[in-house]
């Protein structure tokens, strides 16, 4: 609440200002029951409408003040901490993102920080403008009759108790909506996003049972909630009933002795009755925290979380000029510590040179790859660019000297312009063009309905997956950096567009370094050194015509991938000698 005190203090003002016109209402009920009603004081009539008037709008605009003032503190408070949740997540590693679940982390910025807001604009509203009122009214009882209002209020604190039990278990019930929530949002976000698969293998209903049960489950919790919430009221009401009761009783009996007079009374059950309906809320008020509160919890959890791979306050810049020669010496690493990916891995690759890594799936190569731009970190061992250790090195200046393409194209909804440019902003229309057209994209770009600024959809639905490789390709063109890590670039590609590509590539990797994870012969054919990783060792490495001459790994795959076939001995050849 640092944050957002002066507009909070500026709320208060307006609630005390309420609070007093509403006890000062109450209090009115004396001088129009006794002056006028009673006495048939003529002289009265204008002094006290005129004074009714006023109060009623002052109380009218404090109440506007403070209900715009809360709105905005809420509405900040949503928008700040999605903020700062959003920034805590871009700077959290891979391996966070691969152990947490999509729609659990959206339920933070869409349920979570919400409750908060409603704990803040609600919860603190009430408590500020309904606790000042009632602090207000009971004044009035208490002048009017402090015998009368011992009498009243003694009966409230009764209530205490069942109110704190009924907040525990809102908390509780809260807790677990919000995690169901997250688990229907990453069940709806992989359905949609799977849709083909869904229908192509007939599985709509299973899925309308998954939604359904899940569903449900929400539904129950959130009845629950409902009733917890519920509970307060009979509390309140038959406690307000009694109270009430007993006033009537012992109250008109001192009128009717002439103990006290009918204005006073009247004013006394006016605050009373007034006194109710915050009494009300305030009783409501432990169950809105404890919600807020179960939101803040799982929050600010993520908020304490730390990235395993922090950037060294100490890290300096790589220099302008990046050579590009990459070295890995003694690397270990493993994604569970009872199964190691990597073991005592050592390998380098020259700068200005193309390697590609080759093997068996499951062998390590992605992670190779991965370790680079510091995505995963070595356990033992030292992965290092120029000869400097990546550790060392912040994550801007290490990442801005590379360009990756992967199999697993990522584009955003948004333009095929912007997609280019996406990691070089201020890149012009012309090089954005030029990368398209290196990329052999350019030609299907002008043939979509807005051409450059046609929207791609989610994941670039709306483009074929060799489109959407190209845009791929295109984007790391564009970037130019000295390092070039390819993950199978040219997979989804025909024979036809990978010529076009792979010769815009050989340009690209020209005094490049390229570290590339091999799909089509042709990179491999004329890589300048390849590496057969298996079990996450080194297992041979090689020029092509070297490793086919020694008859190992490398030649069994070769011999695997092209049996029946006649091999490729060139540029322009259809298959490579291993699988990535």
């Amino acid at each position: 609440m640092r944050g957002y005190m002066r507009w909070f203090l500026a709320a208060l003002v307006c609630m005390a200002v309420m609070a007093g016109a509403t006890a000062l209402s109450a209090w009115l009920m004396e001088p129009v029951v006794n002056d006028i009603f009673v006495n048939r004081d003529e002289s009265m009539l204008m002094p006290v409408g005129l004074a009714v008037f006023a109060v009623f709008i002052t109380k009218g605009l404090a109440n506007f003040g403070q209900a715009t003032l809360m709105a905005y503190v809420g509405l900040r408070i949503v928008t700040d901490y999605q903020n700062r949740l959003f920034d805590k997540l871009s700077r959290m590693d891979v391996t966070f993102f691969q152990n947490s679940n999509t729609g659990g982390l959206i339920s933070r910025f869409l349920v979570d920080i919400n409750q908060m807001r409603g704990a803040v604009s609600n919860a603190w509203t009430s408590l500020g403008k309904d606790l000042m009122t009632l602090i207000g009214l009971i004044g009035v009882t208490f002048y009017q009759d402090w015998q009368l209002a011992l009498i009243s209020f003694f009966i409230f604190p009764l209530a205490l108790l069942p109110i704190v039990k009924l907040g525990r278990r809102m908390r509780k019930v809260t807790a677990n909506t919000q995690r169901e929530m997250g688990l229907f949002t990453t069940l709806l976000e992989q359905t949609i996003q799977g849709i083909r698969v869904v229908k192509a293998y007939s599985m709509e209903a299973y899925e309308r049972a998954r939604v359904a049960e899940i569903v449900e489950r929400i539904f129950k919790l959130t009845m629950k909630a409902e009733r917890t919430r519920a509970l307060s009221s009979p509390i309140m009401e038959t406690l307000g009933g009694v109270a009430v009761g007993i006033v009537i009783f012992y109250g008109g009996y001192r009128v009717i002795h002439g103990n006290t007079d009918a204005g006073s009374f009247f004013s006394f059950i006016t605050a009373l009755l007034l006194a109710y309906e915050p009494m009300k809320r305030l009783a409501n008020l432990n169950a809105a925290l404890q919600q807020g509160l179960a939101g803040a919890d799982r929050l600010f959890q993520m908020l304490d979380m730390e990235p395993d791979i922090q950037e060294s306050a100490a890290a300096k810049t790589l220099p302008t000029l990046v050579k590009g020669a990459i070295d890995f010496h003694g690397v270990h690493f493993a994604y569970k510590p009872d199964r190691p990916t990597l073991t005592d891995l050592t390998l380098s690759v020259p700068a200005g040179k193309t390697v590609a890594l080759v093997g068996p799936s499951g062998g390590g190569k992605s992670t190779i790859l991965n370790m680079i731009p510091r995505f995963y970190e070595a356990a033992a061992g030292a992965v290092r660019v120029d000869g400097i250790d990546v550790r060392d090195l912040t994550f801007a200046s290490l990442r801005g000297a590379l360009a990756l393409v992967s199999q697993e194209v990522t584009l955003f909804d948004d333009t095929v312009r912007a997609n280019i440019a996406y990691g070089r902003a201020g890149a012009s229309d012309l090089e954005i063009e030029q990368a398209a057209r290196s990329a052999a994209a350019h030609d299907f770009i002008v043939d979509l309905p807005d051409g450059y600024d046609t929207m791609v959809g989610e994941q670039g639905v709306k483009l074929s997956g060799g489109q959407r490789q190209r845009l791929a390709i295109a984007r790391a063109m564009l970037k130019n950096a000295p390092i070039l890590l390819l993950d199978e670039a040219t997979s989804a590609l025909d024979t036809e567009s990978e010529r076009q590509v792979q010769s815009a590539l050989d340009a690209l990797m020209t005094d490049r370094t390229t570290l590339v994870i091999a799909h089509r012969l042709s990179t491999v054919v004329r890589a300048d050194l390849i590496y057969v990783i298996m079990d996450g060792r080194v297992a041979e490495q090689g020029s092509h015509a070297e490793l086919l001459t020694r008859g190992g790994h490398y030649k069994h795959l070769y011999e695997l991938q092209f049996a029946g076939e006649a091999p490729p001995d060139g540029p322009g050849g259809a298959r490579q000698a291993a699988e990535g």
